[in-house]
């Protein structure tokens, strides 16, 4: 690749271009020199080369000047800046003024075929970036996330972008929005994916087999403890560890997971000793934990831990034009599951799916589709085929809102199984927190 790789060095100092080029091409580089700022331009015009190395202060033209004039010509061609110890000022205003790294005359050659290295490199991971925001916005996914709008291409940029680091990230949106799927996507991209993927639900569990889930707990500690166990704090050293619905978890709870992020070490259940461990954090609420901490159900300074990065999903109903591709991959997965030859669905199938509310999100589209696989006898799916609920489903009027359709789906809902929470939301193929924040939203009541 190196034989591949061309560097313009620009000096006006002979010794400089000729020791310069002389490391150069024993690293493997193809090189060029210029002795000014002004030959240097004119050599850009008509070669393009894969990093500039350019001397601050030369005649004439300043190398200042020819970054500045580099820059308008190709904001990503990287350049390298050379100071004497007395203009290390100039070389942080060049850094300001986009380059990527500066070095102090004289330089160790060692020291500074490292530097070079690195800078090529992390352009190579800028390309291929570049190519894959690329990709999605051609192909409409990202791994198994599928979506072409414009909101859905935003979070697959947010992902990439995030995939690279360490940091904590909050995924926020709606149940059935795909939430674990996006994290399990950050994880296999970063640099944790030889490690585990290790999932906590907060929602899921008892305060008391939660804890001895999440921190372990030592013989004796409890009745029925008969040996030391492993929690998921421990299991995740070295992986990602995923908080599913971290809004439902206790105020105990929450007290001792902000030590965790803080400290990185905990204690079993009836330990004595401190345990450390190494993760990165994944969390995901389907509540506004802001909100929730302005309240008082939720910690400010666990929120303000886990919110570092902030990727919300939107629901289906804000992206309807990703409908049609999100069927067409669930036909071509679930007919190989079900050993099924449905090649496609009706158009008035489709509009069907196009008019629904969806507030079981993408999880909810994959149920329906699912459904009409097994129930229909066509080679296409058809209106009977779906669900009852889509097939009484009429189009959103353009002078209503959504939230108002929604609000009274919704309410009928209710009233058609009075009220009983727990089947409501099995109809409506949410959960009952969902449903619950649905109500709460939209201040719904039996007498209203």
């Amino acid at each position: 690749m190196r034989r591949k790789t061309k560097i313009l060095v620009v000096d006006d100092e002979l010794s400089i271009r000729i020791s310069l080029g002389d490391l150069l091409r024993r690293d493997g580089y193809q090189m060029e020199v210029a002795e000014a700022a002004e030959p240097g331009l004119e050599m850009l015009r008509t070669e393009s080369f894969d990093l500039l190395i350019v001397d601050i202060k030369m005649p004439g033209m300043s190398g200042i000047e020819m970054l500045e004039r580099v820059k308008e010509e190709d904001p990503d061609t990287p350049v390298l800046m050379m100071t004497a110890y007395g203009s290390i000022d100039s070389a942080v205003r060049a850094m300001k003024l986009g380059a990527v790294d500066y070095v102090v005359k004289p330089f160790d050659p060692m020291e500074i075929g490292l530097l070079i290295e690195r800078i090529l490199d992390e352009q190579v991971i800028r390309r291929e970036h570049m190519m894959l925001k690329q990709e999605v916005r051609r192909c409409g996914s990202y791994g198994p996330m599928i979506g072409r709008s414009p909101a859905m291409v935003k979070v697959f940029e947010l992902v990439e972008d995030v995939s690279a680091t360490d940091s904590v990230v909050l995924l926020s949106g709606e149940s059935g929005t795909g939430k674990e799927v996006l994290a399990r996507t950050i994880h296999e991209k970063s640099s944790r994916s030889d490690g585990l993927f290790v999932g906590v639900n907060f929602g899921a569990f008892t305060e008391s087999l939660l804890e001895s889930e999440v921190f372990g707990y030592e013989r004796g500690a409890f009745t029925g403890a008969d040996r030391s166990k492993q929690g998921l704090l421990e299991i995740a050293a070295g992986g990602t560890l995923f908080l599913d619905e971290i809004g439902d978890a206790s105020p105990k709870m929450q007290i001792d997971l902000l030590r965790v992020l803080q400290e990185r070490v905990f204690r079993r259940v009836g330990g004595v000793k401190d345990v450390k461990t190494d993760f990165r954090v994944l969390a995901a609420t389907n509540r506004d934990l802001e909100q929730a901490a302005k309240e008082g159900l939720f910690r400010h300074d666990l929120y303000y831990r886990l919110n570092v990065i902030q990727i919300h999903i939107p629901p289906l109903r804000e992206r309807r034009e990703d409908i049609p591709a999100l069927v067409e991959h669930f036909l071509e997965k679930l007919c190989i599951r079900l050993n099924r030859r449905v090649g496609s669905i009706s158009p008035e199938a489709m509009q069907l799916l196009l008019n629904h509310a969806w507030p079981g999100n993408v999880r909810e589209l994959e149920n329906a589709i699912e459904r009409a696989l097994v129930v229909g006898k066509q080679k296409r799916i058809m209106p009977d085929d779906l669900p009852i609920a889509l097939q009484s489903d009429i189009a959103v009027p353009a002078d209503e809102s959504l939230d108002s359709w929604e609000r009274d789906f919704i309410a009928r809902k209710l009233e058609q199984y009075d009220w009983n929470i727990s089947r409501t939301a099995e109809a409506l193929k949410i959960d009952r927190g969902t449903l619950y924040a649905k109500i709460k939203k939209y201040e719904l009541s039996r007498e209203r």
